[in-house]
């Protein structure tokens, strides 16, 4: 639906074409790269080659000495720099882990940056970077998670046994009878594969400083103006004022770019020292080696059934790869995979531990929903137990699954459950598919030599986040003379269409007409202070923000007409940026008239009206958590010969409350959808047993394109939730559903040969020796051995190599 057609003056809820989209597809956004400084100078970074090397010396003169080499930094010139280094997120006293903006004693990982060139443009800076001579000593690296602590070798002194931290509940032995008396027990130890979040835009950030107000301005590829804004005061040791931050147009963040690395530390502080505007803008490979990693984890998952496959119980012990330099902590965020590990199922006993492990490889980073192996790991579990107790998974789930009246319940894990409806969503998807239908085609399938599988995934995700730092939102609405509304908001838009949506919301919470509203976003300068864009929190908080602000507005404008009208407040409408008086359509003010009043007509205002139409307003969040759920329904056919996995349809079944445009929130499904695809059959961010890093490129690091992916199927369900108009958070969930879904639909197409699936992604020639695995294992009397994922196997074999998976 367009403006033009929403003539009822609502607006939420209705398909209002984006704002942004002119700009993006006529290729007149605005990227970090788009901007030009006076005098600009270009970074490149030296990286290190080796995963973990004693810096014996760097000889930077022959860089120097390169025509059009400003300056080179290393560890000695910066670190000493940094005042603080805390995230907002976290706050000050929370336990973290180490951060130099360069390497100093020892590089940690291929593609750690040991020093800064400064050119005058990117080919020079590149050029001088490989002149720049480093003296390695070369280390043994630590580059399996999983074995990490036995080894002798430590990523950062003072981490015994590679250890970041660990958290868990209550003690395993505690449900040791429940596993015992069961008649079914199903336990696997489940592995996912390193990948990463991958956006369009790499990273970039410009710093100028001025020196003689102590001034910063920064451009930044950010989800989190704000945040960029604070980390820098508290780097270089300087009030916040003094900072100003520009976000423009983000092509795309996922997580990545929530808080500023160790790269953008590195340009703030060389900024100081030059005092002209520094641009460093990552490239692809820098991107894949050093911008961070995510889902590299495993987990021991175990489930106890009754006869009838009632849940008794379920356990999972965790561990997690945190790399060398995780941003943040990973500890905070990683617990929640623990926490709901029961998802939406009853589930009476259960307990977790998690631990996150120190390797030499990229840092652990935010990646859209970091907990999602939660349902990677119970769902695949389900899957199994089904198979093994002789039940439908679909059944299974059925048996085991909260229905709407049980709500609101606390899991076992003390996570409190409220406003979901995942048997709805199961319901409304299994549906959409036609389950039964597909059964029967399955049947004659393969009875054909035709092997197609069905997979579902239903979750439960917690939204709008309850830290300090993301629990207010502000707005500023300002009307001007000429009645045209600007609404002000913190911003980090990164392709999610906080844009529209806020015109939207403003539009509807004021009265006014959409094509009246504009909206500023990602400046610093003049945006109220606001967490960004993360933890799928910018519906539900916006909304709140614009809400608070505009009833306030909006009562002084109902003053201000009833006033003139000749009216009692109560008698006035306001519709569409038009006032009239019930019952007397022909008298009337436009939103003009009364903005004139306000600002120029002051001496007529009613008593106790304050001239001007500007209000601003803060939100603060009245839940600790806004919960959303869905289902993931995925069908695929293998080609049991190649390997091949064909995608034949994806449904997903979302329950996001009220949704203010449901064009933006099908766009984000879609989109981390694609992603969670991507994630099971062909990313992988893969080092080989030194640490080096082999998927650098995308002839390396495979991603989905729209011929892998089949058109996605939706259906909504809406419950509202406690927030701002109902509204429940929806960025996330696409990437947390599809991977499970996808791992159960390729192990229900090889269910007749007994394939069991543990290890992503499934790449074909994993399928074949999964399928080969299978076929040996039903002969019987051979040793069946993994590597890199992938079986290998043989009558007897020596332990391969332990790279990483």
């Amino acid at each position: 639906m367009s403006i033009q057609e929403t003539a009822t003056g609502r607006y939420v809820g209705t398909r209002t074409l984006r704002v942004e989209d002119l700009r993006l597809l006529t290729g007149t956004g605005t990227y970090v790269d788009d901007v030009v400084r006076p005098g600009m100078l270009h970074v490149c970074f030296v990286r290190s080659p080796l995963a973990r090397a004693r810096i014996a010396g760097i000889d930077v003169r022959e860089a120097l000495a390169l025509p059009g080499v400003q300056a080179v930094y290393v560890a000695d010139d910066l670190n000493p720099g940094v005042h603080e280094r805390w995230y907002s997120l976290e706050g000050r006293d929370a336990p973290d882990t180490p951060r130099p903006p360069l390497a100093e004693d020892e590089v940690r990982f291929v593609g750690d940056p040991v020093a800064m060139v400064v050119a005058v443009d990117r080919y020079v800076a590149e050029d001088a970077a490989e002149l720049v001579v480093v003296d390695y000593e070369p280390l043994e690296p630590v580059v399996d998670y999983a074995t990490a602590h036995e080894s002798p070798e430590l990523v950062h002194p003072g981490y015994s046994g590679n250890l970041v931290g660990q958290l868990g509940g209550r003690p395993a032995e505690d449900l040791a009878g429940v596993f015992e008396a069961a008649p079914h027990v199903v336990r696997a130890t489940i592995h996912q594969q390193c990948y990463a979040p991958v956006p369009m835009e790499t990273r970039g950030i410009i710093a100028e400083w001025s020196a003689p107000g102590g001034e910063m301005a920064i451009w930044s590829s950010t989800q989190s103006p704000h945040e960029v804004r604070s980390f820098c005061a508290r780097l270089l040791g300087i009030d916040e004022h003094r900072v100003r931050v520009a976000m423009r147009d983000t092509g795309g963040g996922f997580g990545q770019k929530v808080m500023p690395q160790r790269e953008d530390m590195c340009v703030m502080l060389a900024a100081t020292k030059l005092s002209v505007a520094l641009k460093w803008i990552e490239d692809r490979q820098e991107n894949l080696m050093a911008a961070g990693q995510a889902r590299h984890e495993h987990g021991d998952a175990r489930m106890a059934f009754g006869e009838d496959g009632t849940i008794l119980a379920a356990t999972l012990d965790h561990v997690q790869d945190a790399g060398a330099y995780p941003t943040p902590s990973p500890v905070n965020s990683g617990i929640a995979v623990g926490l709901l590990f029961p998802g939406p199922y009853r589930v009476p006993e259960g307990t977790f531990s998690s631990k996150f492990m120190f390797s030499n490889t990229s840092g652990r980073m935010a990646y859209r929903g970091p907990w999602q192996f939660e349902s990677m790991a119970r769902e695949v579990l389900l899957d199994m137990a089904a198979r093994q107790i002789g039940i439908d998974p679909v059944e299974l789930r059925r048996r085991n699954m909260l229905r709407r009246d049980e709500l609101p319940t606390v899991n076992c894990m003390g996570m409190p459950y409220s406003d979901i409806t995942p048997r709805e969503t199961f319901e409304q998807a299994l549906e959409l598919l036609d389950y039964e239908a597909f059964r029967r085609e399955q049947e004659q399938g393969r009875a054909e030599g035709r092997y197609i599988g069905v997979g579902t995934c239903t979750y439960v995700e917690p939204t709008t986040g309850a830290t300090p730092f993301l629990s207010t939102e502000g707005a500023t609405i300002r009307i001007e003379p000429s009645g045209k509304v600007n609404v002000y908001v913190s911003g980090g838009s990164c392709g999610n269409s906080l844009e529209t949506t806020v015109i939207q919301l403003t539009a509807d919470a004021l009265g006014v007409a959409i094509e009246d509203v504009s909206t500023i976003q990602g400046d610093t300068a003049v945006t109220p202070f606001g967490g960004g864009t993360s933890g799928s929190r910018s519906g539900s908080m916006t909304a709140g923000a614009v809400g608070e602000t505009a009833a306030a507005l909006r009562e002084r404008i109902l003053a201000i007409a009833a006033h003139r009208l000749g009216a009692a407040v109560q008698d006035v409408e306001f519709v569409r940026g038009v006032a009239c008086v019930k019952g007397r359509p022909a008298e009337s003010l436009s939103m003009a008239d009364i903005a004139s009043m306000a600002y120029f007509q002051v001496g007529s205002l009613p008593p106790g009206v304050q001239p001007g139409l500007e209000a601003s307003g803060r939100y603060r969040a009245r839940s600790p958590m806004i919960w959303a759920n869905a289902t993931h329904v995925c069908t695929c056919e293998v080609d049991v010969v190649t390997g091949r996995v064909k995608l034949l349809r994806h449904i997903v079944s979302e329950d996001c409350g009220p949704m203010i445009n449901p064009s933006v929130v099908e766009g984000q499904i879609f989109g981390g959808t694609v992603q969670g695809i991507g994630g099971v059959l062909y990313e992988h961010l893969a080092y080989d047993d030194d640490g080096n890093p082999v998927s650098t490129t995308f002839m390396d690091y495979l991603l989905p394109t729209a011929t892998e992916v089949p058109t996605i199927e939706l259906g909504h369900i809406e419950t509202p939730g406690p927030g701002p108009g109902g509204h429940k958070g929806v960025g996330e969930g696409g990437a947390i559903g599809a991977p499970p879904a996808v791992v159960n639909a390729v192990a229900d197409a090889l269910a007749p040969f007994g394939v069991k699936i543990t290890r992503l992604p499934l790449s074909p020639a994993s399928v074949v020796a999964l399928l080969e695995e299978a076929r040996l294992l039903r002969e019987g009397g051979v040793d069946v051995l993994h590597e890199e994922g992938i079986p290998i196997v043989g009558t007897s074999a020596a332990k391969p190599g332990t790279g990483t998976a």
